[in-house]
Parts: structure tokens; C-alpha cells; sequence
């Protein structure tokens, strides 16, 4: 049997599932805390899970993907990613905020432009000639 490759966000949204206030509590079965009106009661984690498990299904059934094949991110590289605090995409790639500048509290004076440093370095260039002249 050709192994899924969605099988990680599936097993994690079954963990979840079951886990979860609907199905610990309530008792409904975890197919109906999928569907409306149960599926609100879900919490984020199991409500992200269940939209990056159907984007999978759907890449697999995607022509655009045929060739490179459909490649979801692991669930154990999502939940490494929670422990270390980086930003990451449930699915599809590399992370979203990946090799950003850094955090900022808004007050950090933005980095300079590559084409005022150009201008910058043109006019100093300029007012030296003048200098020597």
C-alpha cells in the first residue's frame, strides 16, 4: 500500500480530534465534529489541521503538482516549530516569516533604502571633486 502523503496532518487532526472538548466531553464522534455546527466548537490547532488536511487532498489531485509531486510539511517539523517559536505554514513549503530582520517594537528607525545609499555615496563623491577643484 503507496504510503499518503498527507498521513502526518491526518494522524495529528485524528490526535486532535480526539483530544478535543467535543469528543472527550461531549461524546459526539469525531466525523461530526467536523461538520457544521460541531466543527465551531473545535479549537484553532484541530480547525487549522482539518484546512491544511483538505489543501492536501486536493494537491494530490492537482495537475499543476504532477511533476514535483505534493509536498505538505510535516506535522513533527509544525510542532518543532511551535517549541522554538519560529513562524512557520501549516502547509506548502518554507516558513512564511523564515530568515525575517528580527522582532521590533515599532520604534527601530527603518533600514536605509538601497538607492538613498547610492545617492548618498554619488553626492559625497560629488562634494569631494568640488573639494579638490
Amino acid at each position: 500500500m503507496p504510503t499518503s502523503s498527507c498521513k502526518d496532518i491526518r494522524d495529528a487532526l485524528a490526535q486532535c480530534l480526539q483530544e478535543s472538548e467535543c469528543v472527550m466531553v461531549q461524546r459526539n464522534p469525531a466525523a461530526d465534529c467536523l461538520r457544521d455546527p460541531l466543527v465551531d466548537t473545535l479549537p484553532l490547532k484541530c480547525k487549522q489541521l482539518k484546512k491544511a488536511f483538505g489543501e492536501c487532498r486536493r494537491g494530490m489531485v492537482d495537475m499543476r503538482k504532477r511533476f514535483r509531486g505534493n509536498q505538505p510539511i510535516a506535522f513533527t517539523k509544525i510542532q518543532k516549530t511551535e517549541d522554538t517559536g519560529d513562524g512557520y505554514q501549516l502547509y506548502a513549503g518554507k516558513s512564511a516569516f523564515a530568515g525575517t530582520r528580527g522582532e521590533t517594537d515599532g520604534t527601530n528607525k527603518a533600514p536605509e533604502d538601497w538607492r538613498e545609499a547610492e545617492n548618498r555615496k554619488y553626492r559625497e563623491a560629488q562634494e569631494a571633486a568640488a573639494k579638490k577643484s
